[in-house]
C-alpha cells in the first residue's frame, strides 16, 4: 500500500493564487506570490504562530466544478472560497504526510481545510453543506520560494517522472 500512495498519474498545476490582505477583506488574485517558512505567502494575512499548520490553503479545481454543480451555478469564483491557492490534475487528498513543491517553494500538507460558515454567505444557501469534504487543505511552508500560476505541483516521491 505504501508504495501505491507514492505514486501520482501527473503532476498538478497551480490555476490560480489568492490573497487576503486583512480579516473580512476580499481575495486578490494574483500572479506570483512568495512563500516563507513561518509567515505564509506575502501580502496574505496570516498572522499565526511560526509553527502553525495553516499557514496556506489549497483547492482543488475539479473540486470547484464539484461545488459550482451542488450549487445549481455554472462556477463558482475560487476568491470566494477564502483558500489561497488552486491546483489541478493532482489529488491534494493523496499529500497526506507528504512535502511538496510549487514553483521554487516546499510545503507540507498539514491537514483538511474544511469549510466555515461564511460559506453559506459567500456561496449561497446551502453553500456549507456544498463545500463539506470539497475544502481543501492546509499546508505549511518548508522551504521559501516564489509560486507563479502555470507552475508545476509535485508530490515528495513522485512517481510521475519530469
Amino acid at each position: 500500500m505504501a508504495e501505491l500512495m507514492r505514486h501520482f498519474s501527473q503532476k498538478g498545476t497551480v490555476a490560480w493564487i489568492g490573497v487576503r490582505p486583512a480579516r473580512n477583506e476580499a481575495v486578490l488574485s494574483v500572479k506570483n506570490v512568495k512563500a516563507t517558512p513561518g509567515k505564509g505567502l506575502e501580502g496574505d494575512r496570516f498572522k499565526g504562530p511560526a509553527n502553525s499548520p495553516r499557514q496556506v490553503t489549497l483547492i482543488q479545481a475539479e473540486h470547484l466544478a464539484t461545488v459550482a454543480s451542488m450549487m445549481n451555478k455554472e462556477s463558482v469564483d475560487p476568491g470566494l472560497l477564502r483558500r489561497n491557492i488552486v491546483v489541478q490534475g493532482i489529488n491534494l487528498l493523496a499529500l497526506k504526510d507528504k512535502t511538496f513543491a510549487i514553483g521554487t517553494a516546499v510545503l507540507e500538507m498539514t491537514g483538511l481545510c474544511h469549510p466555515c460558515s461564511k460559506m453559506e454567505k459567500a456561496l449561497g444557501f446551502g453553500g456549507y453543506n456544498a463545500m463539506r469534504g470539497h475544502g481543501g487543505i492546509t499546508a505549511k511552508v518548508i522551504q521559501e520560494g516564489v509560486i507563479q500560476v502555470g507552475d508545476s505541483v509535485l508530490a515528495s516521491e513522485d512517481g510521475s517522472g519530469d
